[in-house]
């Protein structure tokens, strides 16, 4: 490496955040770019260790190690401390077809593999990853790439979120005319209107897609397979169809007083503010002068705490049905798995700020929805719960007897996960469904059980992270591909 002691004299240096109070008055990101020297110090504490976990992108005992895209991250922080920003580009971009998305949005499973985080800080991988690929931008290196030869093979890639545009990518670089269909008004899926502004800003979103317009990629918004198109018109005019359609279908809480006006589904709530950012007709949920509880934790239930602040929320509370992780990984999370422990994200840092108090209440399950005589909600129900006492076949926690407590709430929002892709998706092209309502596609071939019809990303493997999405992306591109050669050639 450049400095083989550098990680014994440098200190992490964390990712900056602009001033809490500062940032909920508007909607732009609330990352600070470092300087130069920090982010070379930075690479500088990489360890030339001998087996890198950081780029492993494993899985053990259901826990993810490592970065799912492999990203040659010890070379990038090489150079990096080096000052040859361009060259790490190069490095970081045969790996990653959207750092720009990863660096902002991605916990980083790979700094909680590194080497050096099993006795110290780890290194800041995601913030020198943000920093490369903005400084490529800025500096003119990031230009289309129009390949020079088509296959005459077309493709349809139905979705536009992460995995829906590394497969396109990948699949136009190999020559091959793709066709990609989306059907909200914007390309971009979980990118445009899942994750809020001030956490990814939408014109880094359209500066991708216009660079993959201009690669060759055509994009068709406001399309709705089963609706717009029929699967049947959709493969007469395509040798082979992409599924990247995610898992939008939002697990519901389904408990006494569920129907109260009030009570939204956390991404219905981030989708109409996006889209009121950008200049839509239709009127977003807000939350100004409103009591927000939000349930469910994680970065989706963050967002909804950002975003209600932003609004003028007049308080929010944020529910969490597991216990409050440790400070410290536990014995049974061992390194290099993802350290379960206790973090504070950007939105939990807002909530101190403006009202003086982290808002999240662990152990605690909601009951009950409460409302008026005209059914709109006035808050929940809510006892805390003992997960050392399980209930065989009903849940793996107990209610704790005499800890009622009534939550006040003018809006309620669910932020519990999502079970899977709509059903409508599979049926409309008769594919197979796994045990959890995933389309059935092998990791092997990413094959669904119709013959050059393909799944990729969340509507595979389930609800997962941008990261996972972009590696099954190409993966699934490169199955394509070869499904596409092998018919060439027959």
């Amino acid at each position: 490496m450049g400095k083989p002691t550098g990680f014994m004299e440098f200190d992490r240096q964390d990712v900056v955040y602009r001033d809490p109070n500062e940032r909920i008055g508007d909607w732009d990101e609330f990352l600070v770019q470092i300087n130069d020297d920090t982010l070379k110090t930075q690479g500088a504490r990489c360890m030339d260790c001998g087996i890198p976990f950081c780029h492993t992108g494993e899985i053990v005992e259901r826990m993810a190690t490592g970065c799912p895209v492999n990203n040659l991250i010890p070379e990038w922080n090489h150079l990096i401390y080096q000052g040859k920003w361009q060259d790490a580009l190069d490095r970081l971009h045969l790996t990653n077809n959207f750092p720009e998305f990863t660096g902002r949005v991605c916990p980083a499973p790979c700094e909680g593999s590194c080497v050096l985080g099993i006795n110290d800080p780890p290194v800041t991988i995601k913030n020198i990853e943000r920093s490369i690929i903005d400084r490529g931008f800025a500096e003119g290196w990031v230009t289309p790439r129009i390949p020079q030869n088509r296959s005459g093979k077309t493709v349809a890639v139905v979705g536009s979120g992460p995995a829906g545009l590394a497969c396109a990518d990948e699949l136009n670089q190999a020559g091959h005319t793709v066709t990609v269909y989306e059907r909200a008004d914007r390309i971009g899926g979980l990118l445009m209107y899942g994750i809020p502004n001030m956490k990814l800003d939408k014109g880094i979103v359209d500066r991708r897609v216009q660079l993959l317009a201009d690669e060759g990629i055509e994009f068709k918004t406001g399309v709705e397979i089963g609706t717009h198109i029929s699967a049947d018109e959709l493969k007469s005019k395509h040798d082979a169809i992409v599924l990247c359609v995610g898992a939008t279908q939002a697990r519901d809480l389904k408990i006494p007083g569920r129907t109260a006006s009030g009570i939204h589904f956390a991404m219905d709530y981030l989708r109409g503010s996006t889209s009121s950012l950008l200049g839509s007709d239709d009127a977003p949920i807000n939350a100004k002068g409103k009591k927000v509880v939000v349930i469910g934790g994680g970065d989706t239930g963050t967002d909804c705490i950002g975003t209600a602040i932003r609004q003028g929320c007049e308080s929010v509370v944020n529910l969490e049905i597991v216990t409050r992780p440790p400070e410290e990984r536990a014995d049974s999370n061992p390194w290099p798995q993802w350290p379960v422990v206790f973090r504070t994200d950007y939105g939990h840092a807002e909530a101190k700020a403006k009202f003086g108090e982290d808002p999240r209440m662990f152990a605690v399950e909601t009951v009950e929805f409460l409302a008026d005589q005209e059914f709109n909600v006035t808050g929940l129900k809510t006892c805390m719960v003992d997960w050392k006492l399980q209930r065989p076949g009903i849940a793996p926690f107990s209610p704790i007897e005499g800890t009622e407590q009534d939550i006040e709430a003018d809006l309620i929002f669910l932020a519990l996960g999502f079970l899977g892709p709509e059903s409508f998706v599979a049926e409309t092209f008769g594919l197979q469904c796994d045990g959890r309502s995933n389309i059935l596609a092998s990791q092997s071939d990413y094959c669904t059980s119709v013959p050059g019809i393909f799944a990729a990303g969340d509507c595979r493997r389930g609800q997962s992270l941008v990261v996972w999405a972009i590696r099954e992306g190409r993966e699934t591109a490169a199955a394509c591909d070869q499904y596409l050669n092998a018919m060439a050639t027959a």
